[in-house]
C-alpha cells in the first residue's frame, strides 16, 4: 500500500469515525430532548391549574407556569412552549394539568389555547347580585361584568328586569375561564331553556302561567318553607288562591318588599309597606321572583297535588312545617296557637 493510499484510508476512517460520533451525539441529543419533553408537567400527583390572564406577556406566562407548577416543571414547560412558537395571547386561559400530562403536551395545549373547562356553581342565591358573585368565582370576569351582560342579553330573550332571576337555576355549569359575561350567561340560560321542555311548558300553560310566572311562584314557595316534602302542598295552596282571585298574602313577599329577609315576625306595619311585591296589598303574583328558584321547586309547582287548602300558618312547635286549613275558623285557631308560642318565646 502506497503512502497516498495509507493517507486516504486514514482520512476515510476519520470521516467515518466523525460521522459515527455525530450520529451518536444526535441520537443522545434526541433521546435527551425526548426525555426532557416527556417528563411530567407537574411535580406531584396532585393536579395543578395554570391561569394565563388577558394581557399577559412572555414573562407573565413564565411566572404563571412557575407559580403553578414549580420552578423546575414551570421552566421546562415554558422552554418547550417558546420553542414551539407559543404566543401569550393564544395561551390566555385556564389549564388543568395532572401527573400524566407530559411537559410537551402541556406546552402544546398552551400553544393551541386548548383550555380545560371549569365548574361554575351556585346552590342558593337570593338575588341576581348574589348569584353573580358566586358564578364568577372561578372565571376571569367579575360580577359586575356578568350583571352588565345580563342587562344586554336577557331582554333579548323576553325577560323584564324584575324577571331576570327566572332566567337561571341553581346548578353546576361547565364553562371556560375566559368566557365573557354574555357567554357565561348564555350557557346558564341554555341550561334553563333545556329544563323548560315541551312537557313543562304545557303544564305551565295548563295552570294559566308562563315559565317565568311559575319560577316566581316557586320562589315564594321556597321562601315559605324549607321543607322540600311540604313544598308541593304549599304550591297548590297558592294556586288555589290565584284561581279564586284571592290575595296570596305570602309573608316572604312582605319580607322582600321591606328589604329585610331576616324578619322573624310580620307585623301590621310590615303588611302596609307599599310595594308591588307586597301580596297583602296586590292581587296576583309579584312582578318577578323573590329569589332564584330551584328546579325541584318549579316541578313542585307544576306537579302540585290537588287539595282544598287556602290557609297556612307555621306550626307552633317551630319544626319548620305548617298547619293547613280550608276554612278561616280553623286557620284562626292555628294562628292563635302560633302567636301564643311567639309571645312565650319573646319573639318580636
Amino acid at each position: 500500500m502506497t503512502t497516498t493510499q495509507k493517507k486516504k484510508k486514514k482520512t476515510t476512517g476519520g470521516i467515518r469515525l466523525g460521522v459515527l460520533i455525530a450520529a451518536i451525539s444526535a441520537i443522545l441529543l434526541a433521546v435527551g430532548c425526548l426525555i426532557f419533553c416527556m417528563k411530567s408537567a407537574t411535580p406531584t400527583d396532585q393536579p395543578r391549574w395554570v391561569r394565563i390572564p388577558a394581557g399577559a406577556d412572555r414573562a407573565a406566562v413564565a411566572d404563571s407556569l412557575r407559580s403553578a407548577l414549580g420552578i423546575t416543571c414551570g421552566n421546562r414547560v415554558y422552554t418547550i412552549w417558546r420553542t414551539m412558537g407559543g404566543t401569550p395571547s393564544r395561551a390566555r386561559g385556564a389549564y388543568r394539568f395532572d401527573h400524566s400530562t407530559s411537559s410537551a403536551g402541556a406546552a402544546r395545549r398552551l400553544k393551541n389555547g386548548t383550555q380545560s373547562p371549569v365548574k361554575v356553581t351556585f346552590n342558593y342565591a337570593r338575588d341576581l347580585a348574589d348569584m353573580a358573585s358566586k358564578v364568577t368565582r372561578n372565571v376571569e370576569i367579575d360580577s359586575e361584568e356578568f350583571l352588565e351582560a345580563c342587562d344586554t342579553l336577557l331582554p333579548r330573550h323576553g325577560f323584564r328586569r324584575q324577571q331576570f332571576p327566572a332566567a337561571f337555576m341553581p346548578d353546576t355549569y361547565e364553562a371556560y375561564w375566559t368566557d365573557s359575561g354574555e357567554r357565561l350567561a348564555e350557557r346558564m340560560l341554555e341550561a334553563r331553556n333545556s329544563f323548560w321542555d315541551e312537557r313543562r311548558r304545557q303544564r305551565a300553560a295548563d295552570l294559566g302561567m308562563t315559565p317565568a310566572e311559575v319560577a316566581t311562584l316557586a320562589s315564594i314557595v321556597e321562601e315559605e318553607t324549607a321543607k322540600a316534602d311540604e313544598r308541593p302542598t304549599v304550591a297548590r295552596l297558592y294556586l288555589n288562591r290565584l284561581k279564586r282571585g284571592m290575595l296570596l298574602q305570602a309573608d316572604p313577599t312582605v319580607k322582600f318588599a321591606t328589604g329585610d329577609p331576616t324578619l322573624r315576625r310580620i307585623t301590621r306595619r310590615h303588611l302596609a309597606v307599599q310595594s308591588p311585591y307586597n301580596t297583602y296589598l296586590h292581587h296576583g303574583l309579584p312582578p318577578g321572583p323573590i329569589r332564584i328558584a330551584d328546579r325541584r321547586t318549579i316541578d313542585a309547582v307544576l306537579e302540585a297535588p290537588l287539595h282544598n287548602y287556602i290557609y297556612m300558618c307555621a306550626r307552633e312547635d317551630f319544626s319548620g312545617y305548617h298547619n293547613f286549613a280550608a276554612d278561616y275558623p280553623t286557620h284562626q285557631a292555628n294562628a292563635r296557637r302560633y302567636q301564643k308560642e311567639l309571645d312565650r318565646r319573646g319573639i318580636r
